[in-house]
């Protein structure tokens, strides 16, 4: 994905900045719209992936499980995990990308959405093959290729509600973020374009650059021209309508988690629940697991309470109960390191794959010392498993 690195301009007159916007596509448009949905990378994109801000020579075993490459080529994320980690002798990387299948080494992994009918929401679980069991996994392949299809489609209904507008769900928006009439206007325009231009360039749109982050990678590529304050006023709306899309995304489509769980099983690989502070009530329905993610960027609040639950698992598990590991997720997508330093989310920008700080925190090791848990030991297990 290119982005253009300009420094943003900031402009007293918002009046005549929205007056000024053009409501047809200009060519403009049409070069920033090409730009955002390339998933080719500019040399200082190239730079920033394989020259990581931080290296951390004391970490000798390497545990990722959960992160996403995004658009970034699998030789890329290779060099700049092995550049961060130059002492590395332990490892278990696998990458997770969402609904579908990566490989990395001797290993094959997947974020997959599904739904878990006992608690009617939405979920999410980590797979992780060993490549030869998923070299003829034409079901599950499959069951990727619609959810992926099916969760893309949540961006078509995400700018329906401004082309064709769900009042609703924009009015309910404003209200949330204090947008007034001229803002809306200005987002239904601007979404209005990147739909036109989608439609009329269909063929040539990478799959990847298909996803909710297509509207805020557009809008942010009109910094230079609109100025900070618009466009930060701009994103926050659309995040709210985002939300409230996301919110109201039937789970029809999905496949059960038991389903995708039992095909899992049929090919020898290993499930992980990811985001417990988010599917908390996934952790009640009892599924076949290999262990949950006790820690992840997005997930902190309960990672001791966790940790806990799965000790007192293994401690009380009967013999036909697998032993539950613990797992932590970096959670980083890789693709967010290829935007300007300046356009990057703060929070997402400081994730790394492998790096998972909760493991050297003191109050967490008390916990996981009880368990006789460390990654060496996660990897030794998991790595056991997964070879069958």
């Amino acid at each position: 994905m290119k982005l253009i690195k300009t420094a943003p301009r900031q402009c007293e007159d918002i009046d005549a900045l929205f007056e000024a916007y053009p409501a047809h596509i200009t060519e403009e448009d049409t070069r920033l719209f090409f730009q955002v949905v390339s998933t080719d990378l500019e040399d200082w994109q190239e730079r920033q992936i394989l020259e990581p801000q931080t290296v951390h020579k004391r970490q000798e075993s390497v545990l990722a499980c959960h992160w996403h490459p995004e658009f970034v080529p699998m030789d890329m994320c290779r060099a700049r995990i092995e550049t961060m980690f130059p002492n590395m002798r332990d490892k278990l990387i696998i990458p997770t990308q969402h609904n579908e299948l990566l490989s990395y080494g001797a290993y094959s992994g997947v974020e997959v959405d599904c739904y878990s009918s006992g608690f009617n929401q939405k979920v999410q679980l980590l797979l992780h093959f060993t490549n030869e069991r998923v070299e003829d996994a034409h079901v599950l392949k499959s069951m990727l290729v619609h959810t992926f299809k099916y969760r893309s489609s949540q961006l078509f209904e995400f700018m329906h509600s401004f082309t064709k507008p769900v009042q609703p769900r924009l009015d309910r928006a404003a209200r949330i973020t204090g947008a007034d009439e001229q803002l809306v206007h200005f987002a239904c325009t601007v979404v209005g374009k990147v739909e036109k231009l989608l439609d009329d360039h269909w063929s040539s749109i990478p799959p990847m650059s298909i996803k909710n982050k297509l509207l805020r990678n557009y809008l942010d590529g009109l910094r230079p021209q609109l100025g900070d304050l618009i466009i930060d006023r701009a994103q926050a709306y659309l995040k709210a309508v985002k939300e409230l899309v996301k919110k109201d995304f039937s789970l029809d489509y999905f496949y059960r988690a038991s389903e995708v769980i039992e095909e899992t099983r049929a090919l020898g690989g290993g499930v992980v629940i990811p985001h417990p502070e988010e599917f908390w009530p996934i952790l009640l329905r009892g599924y076949d697991v290999d262990g949950y993610e006790v820690w992840n960027p997005q997930s902190q609040r309960y990672t001791e309470f966790l940790i806990e639950v799965v000790n007192e698992h293994n401690r009380t598990r009967r013999a036909s109960q697998r032993e539950l590991l613990i797992f932590m997720g970096d959670d980083c997508h890789l693709g967010e390191k290829t935007r300007p330093l300046e356009q990057q989310d703060p929070e997402k920008g400081a994730r790394e794959v492998g790096l998972q700080p909760a493991w050297d925190d003191l109050n967490i090791r008390k916990k996981l010392i009880i368990g006789e848990v460390d990654r060496p030991t996660v990897i030794r297990h998991y790595k056991e498993r997964l070879a069958g």
